[in-house]
């Protein structure tokens, strides 16, 4: 089956256009209580969104889709995508939901599913809602005395605070640090200050002035100027930068240099396997995380295991062959100890653990390995298939010839937005650039 509506992360889309309208949703919704209605127990949904004005149209659409079919639906309001799927689990939901287009701007909006285990759906299990969104389902809608309701969970909040706070290792505090924390205007305004200031962090809050417009504008993880200026500015001793919907987490150490996934994960990585925590004898993370964090890894004896982009791929090998952290260059963290999926306030407080069980500055401890020269670049294409192209093609070809084995080459669509993404890595940044920018160059007369 071809799927239309789902990509790497759920369905998304520009809002009040398909697929993100409030037809479709309405219909996701009910397809997606069609597949997970199981026995006769009382079925729930969880809801939770970010701070996008076009939530507020998306919201009770979903509520209406699994009202209709008797579910009975637990509105948690703006909340981190990983507290949906703790709060989908704790709640004993059979699905949980939540509205967000992560680090796109506001315009945008998505619908995320997970399954009552707290875990984002198979490729399988999103092909056959997507397949049931175009049916009958008619004789599937609940008689008015089965018909759900509705109801708002007034303290997700504070089940979600504590259940941070709770993988923060017992005895440790966070007085004397002084935290920068940009929350990108997003579903984590107020319970990532929250969290660091009842553990004893000094907090220096921004983007937590959501207006249902200025989500990821200008601050957040994809716009860390902000941040890391803040955190030169104030004195901080670090900066934590997530995402619109918090599921993905950059740092600043103590002068303002940007810290990724990449070197989190290898600083994690290390301290853990030193303390005997690390399964697996290695980490998960995709095809774009940097060359320089599977020679740091060698080099402690363990390995790094690559899917496609996507932290459900990772999640999905994790589970598959018994790891326990894993993630992305793009600061989605995995720590299955703790989380079902991506958790980026989760990620940053293992970060200041270390700090403080060491007793040493951020630019060291996130200074895991020299990253080799890395360039990404997107071309942003109107429909067709640009690299289905002989001149495409063609110029690949070129590239990875010279390339060879001094580095590597990965193009690929994105599965959220109407980009060809092009990376290249090797010892030679001048190549590394001629490259990309060849291949750039050729993709863009394509595209126009």
């Amino acid at each position: 089956m071809t799927r239309k509506l789902f990509g790497t992360d759920g369905i998304r889309g520009t809002a009040n256009s398909e697929p993100m309208a409030a037809e479709t949703s309405l219909r996701v919704g009910m397809a997606a209580a069609r597949h997970f209605i199981r026995g006769d127990h009382r079925h729930r949904a969880v809801i939770g969104k970010d701070t996008r004005l076009s939530g507020y149209m998306l919201e009770p659409a979903l509520t209406a889709g699994f009202v209709s079919m008797g579910l009975d639906v637990i509105l948690v309001g703006p909340m981190p995508t990983p507290a949906v799927a703790m709060l989908t689990r704790s709640l004993r939901a059979d699905i949980g939901v939540m509205i967000s287009a992560s680090h796109n701007p506001f315009e945008y909006n998505g619908i995320k599913l997970f399954g009552p285990d707290g875990y984002k759906l198979s490729d399988e299990v999103e092909e056959e809602i997507e397949r049931q969104i175009d049916e009958d389902m008619s004789t599937d809608l609940a008689p008015p005395a089965k018909l759900g309701r509705a109801r708002r969970l007034d303290d997700a909040q504070g089940r979600y605070t504590e259940y941070v706070k709770h993988t923060f290792p017992k005895g440790l505090r966070l007085d004397g640090l002084k935290v920068v924390v940009d929350c990108a205007h997003g579903a984590a305004y107020k319970v990532a200050p929250e969290v660091l200031w009842e553990l004893g962090a000094d907090v220096v809050p921004i983007g937590i002035d959501p207006d249902g417009f200025n989500i990821n504008e200008g601050c957040g993880s994809t716009s860390t100027d902000a941040m890391c200026a803040q955190v030169v500015a104030h004195g901080a001793d670090i900066g934590i930068a997530l995402d619109g919907d918090a599921d993905r987490v950059l740092i600043a150490d103590e002068h303002g240099a940007l810290v990724d996934g990449d070197q989190i994960m290898g600083m994690v990585a290390s301290h853990w396997a030193e303390n005997g925590r690390l399964h697996g004898n290695g980490i998960v993370a995709t095809v774009m995380s940097n060359l320089g964090l599977e020679h740091f890894l060698t080099g402690l004896g363990l390995t790094l295991q690559r899917t496609p982009v996507g932290d459900r791929y990772v999640v999905e090998h994790m589970r598959a062959e018994g790891f326990n952290l894993g993630g992305e260059q793009s600061g989605h963290v995995i720590l299955s100890d703790y989380s079902t999926t991506g958790d980026g306030l989760i990620a940053a407080l293992q970060v200041l653990a270390v700090k403080i069980q060491t007793d040493r500055p951020a630019s060291e401890i996130c200074r895991m390995f020299e990253p080799l020269p890395q360039l990404l670049r997107n071309v942003r294409f109107n429909g067709g298939a640009p690299l289905e192209e002989d001149s495409v093609k063609k110029v690949i070809a070129a590239g990875e010839q010279k390339l060879a084995d001094r580095g590597r080459l990965l193009i690929r669509k994105s599965g959220t937005e109407p980009l060809i993404r092009v990376m290249a890595e090797g010892d030679d940044e001048t190549l590394v650039g001629a490259v990309v920018g060849d291949i750039v160059d050729v993709i863009e007369k394509i595209a126009k």
